[in-house]
């Protein structure tokens, strides 16, 4: 724990969100988790190949259109986000540079025979996190296994640091919108938390000259102003970049936060992500990606990348209305522990398993409510032994599994790629009692990746 601390793997406490003058170690394992090595090199040489995926489906508006049809009309939030995309499209897009920074999260799926396979579960397009805490994680567990004796063991971890590469993707993005005197603005909650860890990213910028503020949609709502040329003004500040860590959970917009995302894509500013990137993270994308010739649709001339991509594939089912979602809903019902009920939503808890999934899916299955969910086939990983650091919590031995996530950073102006990159990893660790969950909803842990 006072590796911990002295790494600065760090968060406030939930009595006092908003203050740093308590704060707490972040949650993570005592121990390094083995990770098969095949695996992990996989998930990494996917990577670009979905930051070049995610890029196509955000810049292809009939794709958009056409899969999220169904969505939007039971789906709320969604349906809000699309207006704005269309209204923005309409109005003629003012930002030139498109920078994408993402996470692909993905488990480790126990055949009947013992190997194991990579398989995605999502993929986060907007305020992907731990970038920053999970750059000093390994340090902790270096020192833990150097305590242990484990001196060999200890020089194999691999040094991880995405704070950094997030940082690059958005120097360059605030290098190519062309005023040194703009700034990077951070979009952030009311309730600030994990703070550290987007300081993390902050003050690479910082070494970099580049100024940032920090800023809510109630600001941006009193604040913010576009000039003639739809310049984005904060209190008189120009912004070059909007990094949102902030504006993926419904329950955060009333109508001035609204009004205020409007503002922010219809600006020359740099959005990460911009809204049509962050539709491109729809879980309803996602399955749609998964059928039979769509890949080679939005990646014509990338046979190879879409070989990549495939093979991560989980099983992913529509449950749009007529006889396939008919069909695909009565499966799950019948025998719901082969399943995830998957929501159009991210920040983690909101996938349903089990006899809860059963119980939604019977009730909302002749409505067309069902649209607005995905069916996943259900990861079974190998579990492992490992202790899960809490503040408060006794220290016991738990079955635990593990996610891993790579983070990607693109940067194109106009057409050209001028940026493509996976900068680093995070392992996230769970006791197997908790189906779903990350650290920001206090249920995984940080870890390290121990190559196997």
């Amino acid at each position: 724990v006072d590796a911990a601390l002295l790494a600065g793997v760090l968060m406030r406490t939930g009595e006092q969100p908003n203050a740093s003058d308590v704060v707490n170690y972040a949650p993570f394992t005592l121990l390094p988790s083995a990770v098969p090595r095949a695996l992990f090199e996989q998930a990494y040489a996917v990577q670009q190949d979905f930051n070049l995926l995610v890029d196509a489906v955000s810049q292809n508006k009939e794709f958009l259109e056409q899969t999220l049809a169904s969505t939007i009309k039971v789906d709320d939030f969604t349906a809000r986000l699309f207006r704005i995309y269309m209204q923005v499209l309409e109005e003629g897009l003012a930002q030139t540079v498109v920078l994408g920074i993402n996470r692909s999260d993905y488990m480790f799926d126990c055949g009947l025979d013992g190997t194991a396979a990579l398989r995605q579960i999502e993929i986060n397009t907007i305020a992907a996190s731990f970038g920053g805490l999970t750059s000093r994680t390994a340090d902790v567990h270096r020192l833990v296994l150097k305590v242990l004796g484990k001196s060999e063991e200890a020089s194999q971890l691999l040094p991880n640091n995405p704070a950094k590469g997030l940082a690059l993707g958005i120097a360059k993005a605030w290098e190519l919108y062309g005023s040194q005197r703009a700034v990077v603005m951070f979009l952030v909650e009311e309730v600030q938390r994990n703070i550290f860890d987007q300081r993390c990213v902050e003050n690479e910028l910082w070494n970099r000259n580049i100024r940032v503020v920090r800023k809510r949609f109630q600001d941006v709502f009193e604040q913010g102003s576009l000039d003639a040329s739809r310049r984005l003004y904060m209190d008189g500040q120009e912004v070059a970049v909007v990094y949102y860590r902030e504006g993926y959970m419904p329950q955060i917009y009333n109508e001035q936060n609204w009004e205020a995302r409007l503002l922010l894509e219809r600006s020359r500013a740099v959005k990460c992500p911009d809204i049509a990137t962050q539709l491109a993270g729809t879980k309803k994308v996602q399955q749609e990606l998964s059928r039979p010739g769509t890949l080679e649709k939005l990646l014509p001339g990338h046979p190879e990348a879409i070989a990549r991509i495939r093979a991560t594939f989980a099983g992913l089912y529509s449950l749009d209305e007529g006889e396939e979602g008919d069909r695909i809903a009565a499966t799950a019902i019948a025998d719901p522990d082969h399943f995830v009920l998957k929501p159009q939503r991210e920040g983690g808890g909101n996938n349903l398993y089990g006899e809860e999934l059963r119980e939604v899916l019977e009730k909302i299955k002749d409505s067309p409510e069902r649209t607005s969910y995905i069916l996943m086939d259900k990861i079974k990983p190998q579990p492992a032994l490992n202790y899960l650091l809490r503040a408060h919590s006794p220290l016991q031995a738990s079955k635990c599994i593990s996610e891993l996530g790579i983070f990607g950073v693109y940067v194109r102006q106009g057409q050209e790629l001028v940026l493509n990159q996976a900068p680093g990893h995070l392992l996230r660790t769970k006791a197997i009692e908790h189906a779903d969950g990350g650290v920001a909803a206090g249920v995984a842990v940080l870890d390290t990746p121990y190559l196997v």
